[in-house]
C-alpha cells in the first residue's frame, strides 16, 4: 500500500496490487472502510477490493456474473468485471505545496482477451482536503469493445448512526435514512443528473464517529449518469456502497438490446471522474 495524504484530508491507502484502489481511508484517525465485514462473493479479488474504502468494477463487465455469449466451455465474466486484481504501475508521486499527487497505469486482460488500458490520477487538495480521481480508460486492442465502469464506496455500518442520513437531488424526497428498506439490506440504481460544474452530488452523514462529518461524493454526470446505492446488514457484513456508475442495473444482454453499450474503437478512450471530501 502507499500511504497517500495532503496537508487536509483523508489520508489513504492506495493499493498497486490492484488498480491504485482505495483500501483505508482514515479520517479523525479512524479508517472507515468496512474491512472484513463483507459478504463472501466466491472471488478471492472482489473480496480484497470490497474490504477497502473505493474499488473500480470494469472496464469489460459491471455488477454480477453473467454468461459470455458464444463461449464453448461456458465461461462467464467475472464478478464485477476484470480490473481488480491488476497492478498499477505508478509513475509518479507527488507532495507540493501541502497537496498530493499520484498518477499510475494499469494495463488490464479482459476476461475475453482484449486488452484494456486505465490512466489513472489521484489528487488531493492540501487547502479544502477534497480528493479527486480522474480515469481515461483506452481501448489498446485491435477491436471494438464495449466499456462499462462503477467505483464502489463502501463505509463500515459500525461507523452509522441513527442521524445518518444519504442526501441527494436524485434521491426520493432528497434523502432519507441510510438504513433505508427493509432489513437487513436493500440496493437501488436512480438516474444521477448533474447540479453544477457538470457533477451529480450525494452525500452521507452526518457521522459522529469521525466528528461529525459528512462525505460528500460528486461525480460526472455525462459518463457516470447513475448512482447506485447498497447496504448489506446481513451477518458477517455491514456495510453500506455509495456507487457511482456508467449503465443501468439491468442485465448486460438488455444493454445491448437496448443500444446502451459505450463502444471504444481501437485506441479511443473515454474519461470518468468523481470527487469526495468529508466536510
Amino acid at each position: 500500500m502507499i500511504e497517500f495524504a495532503a496537508a487536509n484530508g483523508p489520508r489513504l491507502m492506495l493499493d498497486e496490487t490492484s488498480v491504485l484502489d482505495v483500501g483505508g481511508c482514515i479520517v479523525e484517525g479512524v479508517d472507515i472502510a468496512p474491512k472484513r465485514a463483507i459478504p463472501d462473493d466466491g472471488d478471492p479479488r472482489i473480496d480484497h477490493s470490497l474490504e477497502g474504502f473505493l474499488f473500480t468494477c470494469g472496464p469489460d463487465h459491471i455488477r454480477h456474473r453473467q454468461p459470455i455469449a458464444g463461449s464453448a466451455d461456458g465461461k462467464v465474466y467475472p464478478l464485477h468485471g476484470s480490473a481488480s486484481g491488476h497492478a498499477a504501475k505508478v509513475l509518479w508521486t507527488k507532495y507540493e505545496n501541502g497537496n498530493a499527487e499520484c498518477r499510475a497505469d494499469i494495463d488490464i486482460t479482459t476476461v475475453e482477451g482484449p486488452p484494456q488500458r486505465v490512466e489513472r490520477l489521484w489528487r488531493i487538495d492540501g487547502t479544502t482536503g477534497e480528493v479527486r480521481l480522474e480515469d481515461r480508460v483506452i481501448n489498446t486492442s485491435d477491436q471494438v469493445v464495449p466499456t462499462f465502469l462503477m467505483y464502489h464506496m463502501n463505509v463500515g455500518g459500525k461507523w452509522l448512526d441513527d442521524g445518518t442520513r444519504l442526501e441527494g437531488r436524485m434521491l426520493e424526497g432528497g434523502g432519507f435514512p441510510w438504513a433505508f428498506g427493509e432489513e437487513p439490506g436493500g440496493i437501488f440504481c436512480v438516474p444521477a443528473t448533474a447540479t453544477e460544474e457538470g457533477l451529480a452530488e450525494v452525500r452521507l452523514g452526518p457521522i459522529a464517529a469521525i466528528g461529525g462529518r459528512t462525505l460528500s461524493v460528486r461525480f460526472r454526470a455525462d459518463t457516470l449518469p447513475y448512482l447506485q446505492v447498497w447496504r448489506n446488514q446481513k451477518a458477517p457484513a455491514h456495510i453500506i456502497g455509495i456507487e457511482p456508475v456508467s449503465h443501468r442495473w439491468i442485465s448486460r444482454d438488455e444493454l445491448q438490446a437496448a443500444g446502451e453499450f459505450n463502444k471504444l474503437a481501437p485506441g479511443e478512450s473515454r474519461s470518468y471522474a468523481l470527487t469526495f471530501a468529508f466536510l
